[in-house]
């Protein structure tokens, strides 16, 4: 699904730190937000010094429409982040949302599974959140390096039934998701997946949900610097052939991908 994108500023109202990388900003707007979908993202601007021009792509990881509210999940990597993630409360934040197409919603009668890899979880909080409020059941399956990686487990274990791993044992299962019961036998268990993380973990959850005959839709995190397909650098190749990952996607049904799974 596709919105029509605003150029507009936001105010941050909150900022909260989740570990030493990750903050979560709250924005609003004195004026209307557009509508916006789970899986979609924004445009964020980080400055116009040599190094941070380009604009950096955020997952928009939570958004309410009563609240006139929407929250960006921020990873810090480098001077643009760092920027973007300093934006104290009270200051503005120059975007361009919402942008690309989101996950397909499910119907309520639905039980889906989210699964979500470090800072994956990012778009998969407001993709809850709309599940919940659909009515259909969701389990949702987080991983990380450690305990300390894990983010966002408190509300998401409010939108549905979650399960956790850690590669190193400190919380939860101790290895990867794929390797969590819950994805021992997926065939009839759920309806679809949403998968968002590093590449080679959800071309594993792929792998299995094709195993298991069952829909899978992950969202991409190529390198989108101008969000609009314009500049080229987030191409991805597709049964179509090759597309631009921030029109077409993020999010894209894993048999749509030429990912040779």
């Amino acid at each position: 699904m596709h919105t029509k994108k605003q150029h507009i500023v936001l105010q941050v109202v909150k900022s909260s730190s989740l570990n030493n990388n990750h903050i979560v900003l709250t924005c609003t707007c004195d004026t209307t937000l557009p509508v916006m979908v789970p899986g979609q993202f924004a445009e964020v601007s980080a400055g116009d010094t040599s190094g941070t021009f380009l604009r950096r792509p955020l997952s928009i990881h939570n958004y309410s429409k009563t609240e006139n509210s929407v929250e960006f999940l921020v990873q810090i990597v480098g001077n643009g982040s760092s920027l973007i993630a300093a934006t104290e409360p009270g200051e503005y934040l120059d975007v361009i949302l919402p942008l690309g197409k989101g996950f397909t919603l499910p119907e309520k009668d639905e039980k889906v599974l989210l699964v979500g890899g470090g800072c994956g979880v990012a778009p998969l909080l407001f993709l809850a959140n709309e599940i919940k409020r659909i009515g259909a059941k969701s389990h949702i399956l987080l991983g990380a390096r450690d305990a300390e990686n894990l983010m966002e487990t408190e509300p998401l274990s409010l939108l549905g039934t979650l399960f956790v791993t850690t590669e190193d044992g400190s919380d939860g299962e101790k290895g990867f998701v794929t390797q969590h019961p819950v994805m021992a036998d997926l065939e009839g268990e759920y309806t679809r997946i949403y998968c968002c993380g590093p590449e080679p973990m959800m071309k594993a959850v792929a792998k299995i949900a094709q195993n298991n005959n069952t829909e899978c839709e992950v969202s991409l995190e190529n390198t989108m610097a101008c969000g609009i397909g314009a500049c080229l650098c987030c191409v991805t190749e597709t049964i179509r052939g090759n597309e631009c990952v921030c029109t077409e996607g993020p999010v894209f049904n894993s048999k749509e991908l030429k990912w040779q799974i």
